[in-house]
Parts: C-alpha cells; structure tokens; sequence
C-alpha cells in the first residue's frame, strides 16, 4: 500500500456537471460544498477516490462528485467499500450513508466495517428521520416523533450512531453538522486517521424533520450551547464561562463554571483524543443540562484490516510458484485412457 501522491486541485475539480437534487434548504448542500471545499486542501486526486453509498437523500452523493463511485443497494454500502479496498488498497475510500441506511437495515454492516478497521471516512447523514421515503421515523427519531409510521408519536428508544461506532470497536469518532465552520476541520482529522473513521453529521431534513437540531445548529445565537472539542485543550464552551470537569465521587461527568478564566481551578477536563471512556462519556452526555460534543471525539489508530489481509495473503504466497496448471495437477488427480491406452483427447 502506497501513501497517494497530492496534487493541486479546486473545487471546480471535484464538481460534477449533475443537477444537484435535494429539496431547497436541505443541509446535504452544505455538507456537499464542505466535502468539495476538503478536498483539495488534503491534495487529494479525484483519480483515486471513491465515494460509495446506499440507499437515502444521502446516498445521491456519488452523483455530484467528480471521483470513482457506486451508489450500491439498502444499507450494503459498507460491504461494497470493504470489497474495493481490498481490491485496491490505495484507494481513498469515501462512505455515505444515513441514519436508517446505515443504522437500520445497515446496522450489521456497519458493525462489522467499524471492528474490522477498514480504511475509509464514513459520513452518516444523521437528520433523525427516513426523508427519501417520505417522513418515517428512523432509528435515530426521538420518543414522541409523529410521523405516517408514528401517528401517536414513537415509543422507540433512538440509537446514539457515535455510541454504537464506540461500542463496535471503532477507533475514530467524530461529530459535526451540516452548516458549520468547524466541519471541514472534522473531515480532515477523519482523513488523516488510519483506519474506519466514522463522522456523525447533524443534517436538517428541511421538510421533515425541520429544525430539529436548531437549539445547538441554529445558524446563529446556538454557540454557547456548543462543546467543540479539541486535542490537548480544554472542555470550555459558552464563551469559556463554563466547562466540562469529572465528577469523581459519581464517575460521570459535569458542568462547571469558570471564574476569570481559571478553567483549572474549576477542575475543566483538557480534551485527550485517546482516552476511550471519556469519549463514551462525552457521546452519552444528554443535550439540554449538557452541550453538544462536538469534533474529534476519539482518534487512537490501530492496524487497518487491508494491512492485514495483506500480510496474511504475503506469508500464504511467500516462496510459492504461481502456477495454475501445475495447481490443478496437484493431488488426487487421474487419467482416462482410450481403448489403445492412449490419453483421451
């Protein structure tokens, strides 16, 4: 496997000369111009990257990129990747999915690309509801949402899509939302990881599921509600007035206010990408007595799951000849001779 050669590119590069189909407002504009605008600050070549989908509003991104892609069946987005990375491990390999693609009938899926550590960015579009098919609850819908499958509202528990990448062995967790600032900065650190990273990103559902997100995404006035996280920082949001610190007796985490910018002596927590159960603690926090965890959650790389099919299929072959015929008449193998004993034709 090859490290890829960066070259210089724009964002016009990486633009297709499809119509870009969503619904007016929705946020996968946003996030699309975001992934467009990455790009050619990592150096990518749009020569080498695929970007690979399921099944969702979300998984029409292959469309407006100008890369290699394959817009595969319902939630079997992940199986595909695997297999082309496999194929080619040099690939960059890019995965779209949604909250129901990639949490419903993808869960397994999804599951087992996270464990194995596959090398890609995976981007699950999360707006807490099934938009394609026209405003079903989702996996991710909170209790109470009314929807045609929910008319009363949802009983259902919602899954937290960073607690099960945590808990499937994932070795980067990162959160983001559709408009903001901070997301390319989440893209890169996925990009640079070595292994699955997995990016949850709030994206608003202009028609079904408007504003859901707007007590901490609201374009403005939302910021204090916001904890973007930050290697080797501290835990500060609201302006640094306040902070997140360990509550020690209780073994969870708290808010704590912070005079005169003195975060230590109000015990605030430096942010440490590598610390895996202050990252379950920080994906757990519930919103409203807590801000929003926002950033690089977690990021501790291990070896991916391509360098170690490969260093399997190396010691399988090392000293080996390859040959096919000698192969097939190897073991247990006989001839048929005609009546004169000769070989049959």
């Amino acid at each position: 496997m090859n490290a890829p050669t960066k070259i210089e590119t724009t964002l016009k590069d990486w633009e297709t000369d499809q119509e870009v189909r969503w619904c007016p407002g929705c946020g996968d504009y946003a996030i699309l111009k975001a992934v467009q605008r990455t790009l050619p600050q990592l150096g990518a070549d749009p020569s080498n990257t695929v970007f690979i989908s399921g099944i969702g509003c979300s998984s029409r991104f292959p469309y407006y990129m100008e890369t290699y892609g394959f817009h595969t069946i319902h939630g079997r987005a992940p199986a595909v990747a695997t297999g082309v990375k496999l194929a080619n491990p040099d690939l960059d390999i890019w995965l779209v999915t949604g909250d129901g693609d990639g949490l419903s009938i993808g869960g397994n899926h999804m599951l087992h690309v996270l464990r194995r550590n596959v090398n890609m960015q995976i981007m699950l579009f999360n707006n807490e509801i099934y938009g394609l098919t026209k405003g079903q609850y989702s996996p991710t819908s909170r209790i109470g949402t009314r929807s045609p499958s929910t008319p009363i509202g949802s009983v259902d528990r919602p899954a937290n899509p960073c607690a099960f990448a945590l808990g499937a062995g994932a070795r980067f967790v990162g959160r983001g939302f559709d408009v903001s600032k901070n997301l390319p900065d989440v893209l890169k650190a996925a990009h640079a990881h070595q292994g699955a990273a997995f990016i949850e990103i709030f994206q608003n559902c202009i028609v079904y599921n408007k504003d859901v997100f707007n007590d901490f995404a609201a374009p403005k006035g939302a910021e204090d509600r916001q904890l973007w996280l930050e290697d080797g920082q501290p835990m500060l949001f609201a302006g640094g007035t306040q902070g997140i610190a360990l509550d020690n007796e209780n073994l969870c985490l708290k808010v704590v206010d912070v005079t005169d910018g003195d975060w230590e002596a109000a015990g605030v927590i430096v942010h440490d990408v590598t610390n895996r159960s202050i990252a379950h603690m920080l994906v757990e926090l519930p919103f409203g007595p807590f801000p929003m965890a926002l950033g690089v959650l977690y990021d501790d790389p291990r070896p991916t799951f391509e360098s170690g099919v490969a260093e399997e299929r190396a010691k399988a072959t090392a000293g080996k000849e390859a040959n096919l015929a000698k192969l097939l008449g190897s073991g247990q193998t006989w001839s048929v001779d005609d009546k004169e004993g000769h070989p049959a034709e």
